[in-house]
């Protein structure tokens, strides 16, 4: 009997009993909807993961201080990172574009009767936006003579433009930070919310030597944190490299396991953020699959039942000359056609489903555009794996079937 003729008859068969046939195909319908819709999600939870990082600057590197080491021995945090540094990296280093310090600091920012406390005040060099790929929109940003001369000037981003200016020009005006009068040079080009819903817009940098003298009242030359880009993807790796030695130099330090600072790069970030990412998401895809196997385990029993069923009808067809194999193909098939139809209505639910719980999120959540990401490698091995599992489940009641005995089988009532 040709491949044709067994497909009608499978088809044929599973349509006397639709209703049986549609509750068998459920489980995987849900293992294959469940498995499209975790992959997908969870790639685009990757993908907007990436973007935030690209937007947080191309070939980034963080140099945070770490503790103090004397042969090993920890002896403490401490800030352990200077302007210097900072300068001494941009200046010395050849595979670095351009560097800046960061002196953080909190406080409200008062213009008129309004106030507001930012999300980020910052203090920094006059390349901070440079490394961080984030250009000004209006009027300038702060440079070297300004910051050797610790003016009191800022630049603000949007959230402050509309909250504490809203129809006025802010530029050129006065705002009070702390009670001390800075002027304001320069608005940032928006950026939004962040994955996390924070918004980034909520800003304003400050010269770091301001912030340091004017606001925290130091006198000390440390820093929190220097950024730096390397010149290229391609070089990052290696100004990292070059970064390290430099600061060890610079810090008499020997060895760098003893080293009073650590750098991370958002390369590094990516690659970790993507490591749990791609965790999660394997570990979703794999509870969701095992409603495939419940599924499987739901053919086999519907299918054993038929052949109990049908047991008359696999001994008229024996007698009049059918073979074991063509019984086995027959129910094998039925078994293959069941879990390939759930797969193709799972493909479409997990398509759907991708879709809607993503536009979902975004609907949900203030600023944040989660890419819509299909996954459709996903679905197409998760579709051959319920074929797989129709075969696998298919027959053992496919070879029952085939091993009747024609005569038993035609005395079965």
């Amino acid at each position: 009997m040709g491949p044709l003729k067994t497909l009608a008859i499978a088809t044929k068969a599973l349509a006397k009993n639709k209703m049986r046939a549609a509750l068998t195909v459920l489980g995987v319908v849900i293992g294959i909807a469940a498995v499209t819709t975790m992959v997908s999600i969870g790639q685009s939870a990757s993908a907007l993961v990436q973007g935030e990082l690209e937007s947080f600057g191309t070939n980034v590197m963080i140099i945070f201080p770490g503790e103090s080491k004397k042969g090993g021995v920890r002896s403490g945090r401490v800030n352990t990172l200077t302007s210097d540094d900072a300068r001494a990296i941009s200046d010395e280093c050849s595979l670095i574009q351009a560097s800046s310090p960061l002196v953080g600091t909190g406080g409200q920012v008062v213009y008129g009767n309004l106030n507001i406390s930012p999300n980020e005040m910052f203090g920094v060099g006059p390349d901070y936006l440079k490394v961080r790929n984030w250009p000004v929109e209006y009027g300038s940003f702060f440079d070297q003579s300004q910051i050797d001369k610790a003016d009191k000037v800022c630049v603000i981003g949007h959230t402050l433009v509309n909250k504490l200016f809203q129809t006025s020009d802010p530029l050129d005006q006065t705002v009070r930070i702390n009670n001390k009068p800075f002027r304001v040079v320069g608005i940032l080009e928006k950026k939004g919310a962040n994955m996390m819903g924070e918004d980034q817009d909520s800003v304003i940098l400050m010269p770091y030597t301001s912030v340091r003298r004017t606001l925290n009242g130091s006198s000390f030359d440390d820093v929190h944190v220097v950024f730096a880009s390397a010149k290229s993807s391609a070089q990052v790796e290696a100004a990292k490299a070059e970064v390290t030695q430099l600061l060890l130099d610079r810090h008499s330090i020997d060895k760098e396991v003893d080293a009073d600072f650590d750098i991370k790069t958002t390369n590094e970030i990516a690659d970790m953020l993507g490591m749990i990412t791609g965790t999660m998401t394997l570990m979703l895809a794999s509870i969701a699959g095992i409603s495939l196997l419940v599924g499987g385990v739901g053919i086999m029993n519907i299918m054993l039942v038929s052949v109990t069923e049908r047991t008359r009808e696999i001994g008229i067809r024996m007698a009049v000359g059918a073979r074991s194999r063509d019984i086995l193909m027959q129910f094998l098939v039925e078994s293959i056609l069941l879990s390939c139809v759930g797969g193709l209505i799972g493909f479409a639910l997990g398509i759907s489903a991708s879709i809607g719980i993503t536009t979902l999120i975004n609907s949900f959540s203030t600023g944040t555009d989660w890419p819509i990401i299909v996954s459709i490698p996903a679905a197409i091995v998760a579709f051959l794996f319920a074929a797989a599992v129709g075969a696998f489940f298919g027959f053992y009641p496919a070879r029952r079937a085939s091993k009747l005995d024609p005569i038993d089988a035609l005395r079965y009532e």
